[in-house]
C-alpha cells in the first residue's frame, strides 16, 4: 500500500511539472508571437540639430561701406560632428530676401540624399519642389552652380538659389537670393556675397584656413555699377546686411 501511495504521489509531481513545462511554453510562445511586432516599431529619434548658443561666429561678409546693416547669425550643431553657420537678411518688412549657410559636414553628413531637397527647404520652398540649373557664377571658390524653381518664366525675377561643395575639407556653401530685377543681377548679387565671404577662425581645422587663403587670391572686387541689388547698390543700402 505504501509502495501504491509513493507511485501516485511521483505521478502526481510528474503531472505538475509537466503542466509547469506546458504553461511556461505557451507563454513564452505568446511572447515570441509578439516579437515581430514590437521590432516593426519605429526606432527612437535621434538626436538632430541644434542651437549652439555658446558657439562663436567663425565666417563673416566684408563690408561694403559702414551704412550696412548686421545680419542675423545663427550656428546649429549636430551631435555627429556637423556645424551650420547661417546668416539671414530682411526686408523692411521681416520678409527673407537672402540666406549664406557654411555647412562643415561631420558624420550626419548623407551623400545619397539629393541636394537640391536641402536648398529647395532653404529657399523657402516644400522639401519635393523641383529644382532645375540656372547655369554657373564665377567666384573666389570657383564655379558656384545656381538653381531655381522648375518652370520659372524667364522674365520674372524669382529667387535664386546657390550651391558649392568641397571635398578637401568637406565644406558646403549654399543659400538663396530674392533680389534684384533681373537675372544678371541676381548673379552679381550672389558673386558678390561669397566673394565678400572670409573666415574669421578655423578653429582646429587647418584645411579649411588654407582654402580661404587660397581662395582670397582670386577675389573679385563687386560691380557696384552694374546691379541695383541690395548687396551692390547704394540706393538699397538700408536693406543691405554683412555680418
Amino acid at each position: 500500500m505504501a509502495i501504491a501511495d509513493e507511485v501516485v504521489g511521483t505521478l502526481a509531481h510528474l503531472v505538475a511539472y509537466v503542466g509547469a513545462l506546458a504553461l511556461f511554453a505557451i507563454l513564452a510562445l505568446a511572447a515570441l508571437g509578439q516579437l515581430p511586432e514590437l521590432r516593426g516599431d519605429d526606432p527612437a529619434d535621434k538626436p538632430g540639430w541644434s542651437t549652439a548658443d555658446r558657439s562663436h561666429p567663425a565666417f563673416a561678409l566684408s563690408r561694403i561701406d559702414s551704412s550696412e546693416k548686421t545680419a542675423s547669425y545663427t550656428i546649429l550643431r549636430h551631435p555627429e560632428g556637423g556645424r551650420k553657420d547661417v546668416m539671414r537678411w530682411a526686408s523692411a518688412a521681416d520678409q527673407p530676401v537672402a540666406e549664406l549657410e557654411i555647412y562643415r559636414e561631420g558624420g550626419e553628413f548623407d551623400v545619397t540624399r539629393p541636394v537640391a531637397m536641402d536648398l529647395a527647404v532653404q529657399m523657402g520652398l516644400g522639401a519635393a519642389t523641383p529644382l532645375e540649373q540656372a547655369g554657373l557664377i564665377e567666384t573666389k571658390f570657383g564655379p558656384v552652380a545656381l538653381f531655381r524653381p522648375i518652370g520659372t518664366d524667364k522674365g520674372t525675377p524669382a529667387c535664386l538659389g546657390y550651391l558649392k561643395r568641397n571635398e578637401e575639407p568637406a565644406l558646403q556653401i549654399s543659400g538663396f537670393s530674392c533680389q534684384g530685377d533681373t537675372l544678371p543681377a541676381r548673379r552679381a548679387a550672389i558673386a558678390c556675397t561669397l566673394n565678400r565671404l572670409t573666415l574669421l577662425t578655423s578653429g582646429n581645422e587647418p584645411k579649411l584656413a588654407e582654402l580661404f587663403a587660397h581662395a582670397e587670391l582670386k577675389r573679385r572686387g563687386c560691380d557696384l555699377a552694374g546691379s541695383p541689388d541690395w548687396l551692390l547698390g547704394a540706393a538699397n543700402a538700408q536693406l543691405r546686411g554683412a555680418l
